[in-house]
């Protein structure tokens, strides 16, 4: 594909699209089903980082009608994008499902973990059906693995096989109730029977809905970006992009260095000046994992301070539309450091969002990130850190 001849977009005009589509230039009053439809889907491997990620996003948040949405199970959680946990719309779950199966069955099936217990993929296919029926109710880990083992009939399936067999399942987890809904335990339960996520077809076709809700609230973006963010072959984002201008549904832009980007037509690209307020984003912010080029919201400074080696997302402070520090829960206040010195104005615009932060967190879990207080242990380069009070 050729880019258009229109002005090439500047980084900063890019920054702000992707704060507009993510609700964060100015919170919304949208019910939160709408929210996640809007940003695409909520990374969850950490049960609070939904409730942070939409309090960021909606006006008048209430964690009551995100939890309602859960049980009702009109928002799921389930194995989908990066091969994470993602919080998803009901509705969305088959597509994007669909979209990432050659990925999922790649990393789960082909693992060295599950092959060496002798199952092979094709013989996880076969017994797969029935342990989803059996799955018509909620069911354990380890109620799974054994049941399967049984199915197979050939042998021991380890706890790490049937954890991966279960990644690869079309599974969602089984909400256990507040603070945040989903324990480190959870139960299972089947997706409702759909069209099948399996086969070349079902990949391309779910791949296509997956591109179209990825612009939507993402773009601008290459075909690198979307590749990464649903962890899918350059080439299937790429062909997936150009048969969406080929129907019109998309048409491709001009990037900063003359890169290639698509997008929406008519979609929302504010004008890099657009003041944009301070955040205190959620642990695995999507925003922060969405783009091959991450310099899109992380200085590249910044990004292996935030983004640790073992995968960890630190929840970080965004300033003017960047990321400027981490931050963390502490006795009495949320402790934030930056990593460049901050005018007062900014300092302000944090301690209020601490405030309200405060708030949501109090009544749920006031050390929600504690687990991974060891990253401040090991230290961060600072150039300032305040404890902003609740």
């Amino acid at each position: 594909m050729t880019a258009s001849v229109e002005p090439v977009l500047t980084a900063r005009a890019l920054n702000r699209a992707t704060l507009a589509r993510q609700l964060l230039l100015a919170r919304e009053p949208v019910p939160v089903e709408e929210a996640v439809r809007r940003v695409v889907a909520l990374q969850a491997q950490q049960p609070g980082s939904p409730y942070v990620a939409l309090w960021n996003r909606t006006a008048g948040f209430d964690p009551a009608r995100l939890d309602a949405a859960v049980e009702g199970f009109r928002l799921v959680r389930s194995t989908l994008m990066r091969i994470t946990l993602h919080l998803v719309h009901a509705d969305d779950y088959r597509p994007f499902r669909a979209a990432v199966e050659p990925t999922l069955r790649g990393s789960r099936l082909r693992d060295r973990r599950f092959t060496d217990t002798g199952l092979t993929p094709e013989g996880a296919d076969a017994l797969l059906p029935e342990l989803l029926a059996y799955a018509g109710r909620s069911r354990t880990g380890e109620e799974l693995r054994l049941r399967a083992e049984e199915l197979w009939g050939g042998g021991r399936l380890t706890p790490a096989a049937g954890r991966l067999l279960r990644q690869y399942a079309p599974l969602w987890h089984v909400p256990s109730g507040p603070p945040w809904q989903y324990a480190a335990s959870p139960g299972f339960v089947a997706a409702p029977p759909g069209p099948p996520a399996a086969g070349p077809e079902a990949a391309a076709e779910g791949l296509g809905v997956l591109a179209l809700r990825y612009l939507a609230g993402f773009g601008p973006a290459s075909a690198a970006d979307l590749g990464q963010f649903g962890l899918v072959q350059r080439g299937r984002a790429r062909a997936a992009l150009d048969a969406l201008v080929a129907r019109g549904a998309a048409e491709v832009l001009a990037g900063p260095d003359g890169a290639v980007l698509y997008d929406l037509p008519g979609a929302a690209r504010p004008d890099g000046a657009v003041p944009a307020p301070p955040r205190l984003m959620a642990m695995w912010d999507s925003t922060l994992l969405a783009y091959a080029d991450r310099s899109r919201i992380v200085p590249a400074a910044y990004r292996r301070h935030v983004i640790r080696i073992n995968g960890d997302v630190l929840p970080t402070l965004l300033v003017d539309g960047y990321v400027a520090g981490a931050w963390r829960p502490v006795e009495g206040g949320i402790e934030a450091a930056a990593f460049h010195p901050l005018a007062a104005a900014d300092w302000e615009g944090l301690a209020a969002e601490a405030a309200s932060l405060g708030a949501l967190l109090a009544d749920r879990d006031p050390r929600v990130y504690g687990r991974y207080d060891h990253w401040w242990a090991k230290g961060l380069p600072a150039a300032e850190t305040r404890v902003l009070p609740y």
